[in-house]
């Protein structure tokens, strides 16, 4: 077996014999040119497939974890009041407090993330009656990107009018370097209400320094 490129490894898991064992029982054995390319591609051979095996179960693994993480989180949405105006209010505020601008003098939010967006938008009508008519779009591209293409793109995304986007801006330092197709790049939606924003941020400030002082 051994001469026929079979690896110690292998040898020993068919025969059960320790590998060390048969080390020394090969010791006095001369292999060919042939022999030892064989048994090299075996090895590598057999390498790639412990490396295959192990990310597959790595893969296995990791999706069971993703779907444990999606249950629990849908057991936490089962105890939400989702109608509940100040529950939506709280959670734009925190998002509001990450996401949102807060040196301009308006209410705008940028993202790559389309739910992100839609979330803005439905909240700033639901809970201050702000239609998205009323906002004012611009996008942050990569040089790559067509304007016209992602205009369209995001005004369909977000259910506004084309008219409401105005100026566009593109990243010359990605020049030469393809985006990936499923990146529509960043939209910021703009309102021209910082009372809005003076509230979202206050909101959210509250609420931390509130949950900080509390003992658990």
């Amino acid at each position: 077996m051994r001469k026929e490129g079979v690896p110690l490894g292998r040898i020993g898991i068919e025969l059960g014999i320790p590998k060390s064992t048969l080390s020394y029982w090969f010791i006095g054995i001369q292999l060919t040119d042939k022999q030892r390319t064989a048994i090299k591609a075996n090895w590598l051979k057999a390498i790639n497939e412990s490396r295959g095996n192990a990310i597959r179960w790595h893969n296995r693994q990791k999706a069971g974890r993703i779907e444990v993480a999606r249950l629990e989180a849908e057991a936490v949405m089962s105890r939400l009041n989702l109608t509940d105006a100040s529950t939506l209010e709280l959670a734009l505020a925190i998002l509001y407090l990450g996401e949102g601008s807060k040196k301009s003098s308006d209410t705008s939010l940028g993202s790559s993330d389309p739910t992100i967006l839609k979330f803005f938008v439905y909240c700033m009508k639901k809970l201050y009656g702000v239609s998205p008519t009323q906002a004012r779009f611009y996008l942050h591209l990569r040089a790559d990107q067509k304007i016209g293409q992602t205009r369209e793109y995001w005004a369909e995304t977000l259910k506004v009018p084309i008219e409401n986007f105005k100026s566009t801006s593109l990243d010359k330092r990605t020049s030469g370097k393809p985006t990936y197709l499923d990146y529509k790049g960043v939209c910021v939606v703009s309102y021209g209400r910082v009372a809005i924003q003076r509230r979202l941020v206050w909101i959210s400030r509250l609420f931390c320094e509130k949950i900080a002082t509390m003992r658990g």
